[in-house]
């Protein structure tokens, strides 16, 4: 499975035609669905929050999408790399030329404080080029490697125990192949991130990062809820009526055994405790929530129609 740098358009689900006006509508869209504030404690939003919002500063300002246009998912990399080209280069503009003088790291804190005097952007650019060491002056320094994104699609019984995806990492250097674990318990949509799987940097940089967009494929039999699982449990009319056992499915494998109380109406739910989806975060597991289905006999017995008569007759009188 070949992955690709992050693409923008696609994080914001826009064409590369679209206008300034698309852009900002797309963002506000899933901004409002993803946001932290809707999505307490939920690391997956404040993740896909913060891929959204990169996506927009990007795209939302005309110089950055002209040179993300020009130079692709890498451009910061390759802008980087057009800018230090050659000593008259310079990070502020072309025919701007800017000397440094070499000043120590203790004299800076005195003039700026103990954070840097440099712009994020500048930072993100140059991958923290704005340090200078003891001796020397400032330079480009280390370019930090992108981040790169692919998707995978896994079966709900994957999901149940955890599994792993190999994917082929794209690079300068040629292809190479990374094992990607996925935790049990992951849900659908969910990001697992590789730290340090991404490009490499230059020039001593740090590598990006990985991240793996997860699919769960739905189930014929279970439906997910949370960390909970539900589905349908087939109870004969006897057993619903004067209570009784039957045997469910579970994706441990095994099946259990359901207590079914006297008379269960059809479409209770009764749940199984300790038998739904591993919880991602925490420990322990959801619970299994089996729906009734009351079943008649096939075919009918006369007993049953008997029985049914009386019945019939004793609701009938009752009711008058």
């Amino acid at each position: 499975m070949a992955t690709r740098p992050r693409d923008y358009y696609h994080v914001l689900g826009v064409p590369r035609t679209a206008s300034d006006k698309e852009i900002k509508a797309a963002f506000r869209k899933l901004a409002r669905q993803h946001h932290p504030d809707v999505n307490p404690d939920d690391a997956e939003a404040a993740e896909r929050f913060k891929e959204i919002n990169e996506a927009r500063e990007v795209l939302g300002d005309p110089e950055k999408r002209r040179r993300y246009d020009q130079l692709g998912p890498d451009w910061r990399r390759e802008d980087a790399r057009q800018q230090a080209r050659g000593p008259d280069a310079s990070p502020f503009g072309q025919g701007v030329r800017v000397e440094y003088q070499g000043v120590d790291p203790e004299d800076m804190e005195d003039l700026f404080g103990s954070g840097s005097p440099f712009s994020d952007f500048y930072n993100e650019v140059f991958g923290g080029a704005g340090r200078a060491g003891r001796r020397g002056g400032f330079g480009v320094g280390p370019v930090a490697g992108e981040d790169v994104e692919a998707e995978t699609t896994i079966t709900l019984d994957e999901a149940y125990r955890g599994t792993a995806r190999t994917l082929e990492i794209q690079t300068g250097d040629g292809t190479r192949r990374v094992e990607v674990r996925i935790p049990a318990g992951v849900r659908d949509g969910a990001r697992v991130r590789a730290s340090g799987q991404g490009t490499p940097g230059r020039d001593g940089g740090q590598s990006g990062d990985l991240y793996l967009r997860v699919r769960v494929r739905p189930h014929p039999t279970f439906q997910r809820e949370g960390d909970d699982l539900s589905m349908r449990a087939q109870v004969p009319l006897d057993v619903a009526l004067l209570g009784g056992e039957v045997l469910v499915p579970t994706l441990r494998g095994a099946a259990v055994s359901l207590r079914v109380p006297p008379g269960t109406q059809n479409g209770r739910r009764l749940r199984l405790r300790g038998l739904g989806m591993p919880r991602a975060s925490g420990s322990g597991n959801g619970d299994l929530y089996a729906e009734v289905d009351v079943r008649l006999p096939d075919p009918v017995p006369a007993e049953a129609r008997e029985l049914a008569e009386r019945l019939r007759e004793a609701r009938v009188g009752h009711a008058t």
